[in-house]
């Protein structure tokens, strides 16, 4: 009889821990998916967008903003002069540390993207990380600026499906570059600079990417006069997205 009874006994014990078994993967397996999709389908997830309409009137220029202080006031000057309007995508904590700055920038009547609160790497992030950090961003800048910015632009165009997913639920177009003026690297000088533009085919529609450098400054007269002889019109990104 005790036999019996321990037999049952380990029946009910092992029927048990099976059961344990199936609800522990079950929740695990379902964590899992939630962590790695939201109300947004990743399939339905537009891709990043590296250059606009080709048959555009329009070059854009998307000057990223985490430092160059010094550099804004000489490009700003230069932009007015030239009655141009570009793109700055600005990182949250530039706003936040620049807000007078920040200021100048819209008063000129730029365009104005996100950059992400911080300039780390996006493709490390967690879906909740990417979203944090475009959300501080659009915060910041709604603080000075009475338009909702529709364009982020992550960091060194780093990038994985949380940041993408992140962004259009969001309500952003995940921007990156067909140009790059490689403004940051040693070497790059105001000739290298406007040859690395001018050089490249298929400029309608371009999104060429620059920082607040000096040599960048030095650079964009040119630029901006040698492209409007292509017959171009020099602007932001939201202009080369247009049909």
């Amino acid at each position: 009889m005790i036999v019996i009874l321990n037999k049952k006994f380990l029946r009910i014990i092992v029927a048990v821990i099976l059961l344990l078994i199936i609800i522990i993967t079950g929740t695990i397996l379902y964590n899992r998916k939630a962590a790695t999709s939201t109300t947004t389908n990743y399939a339905t997830v537009n891709r990043p967008i590296e250059r606009g309409n080709e048959n555009s009137d329009y070059i854009a220029f998307a000057c990223n903003v985490d430092w160059g202080n010094e550099v804004i006031p000489e490009i700003l000057a230069i932009l007015k002069e030239k009655e141009v309007k570009i793109t700055f995508f600005v990182t949250g904590r530039w706003v936040k540390a620049f807000p007078e700055m920040f200021q100048e920038i819209v008063k000129a009547g730029h365009e104005i993207g996100s950059h992400g609160y911080q300039h780390v790497d996006y493709s490390k992030l967690t879906l909740d990380q990417n979203k944090e950090q475009i959300k501080q961003t659009e915060e910041l800048i709604m603080q000075y600026s009475d338009k909702k910015p529709v364009l982020f632009a992550p960091p060194s165009g780093a990038y994985n499906e949380y940041t993408l997913i992140s962004a259009q639920e969001l309500g952003y177009k995940t921007i990156l570059w067909s140009i790059d003026t490689i403004d940051w690297r040693q070497g790059s000088t105001r000739d290298v600079i406007v040859k690395r533009v001018i050089e490249k085919p298929n400029h309608r529609g371009a999104i060429v990417l620059m920082h607040p450098m000096p040599e960048t400054a030095k650079a964009l007269p040119t630029l901006i006069d040698e492209l409007q002889g292509k017959n171009l019109k020099v602007g932001g990104v939201s202009d080369v997205l247009m049909d």
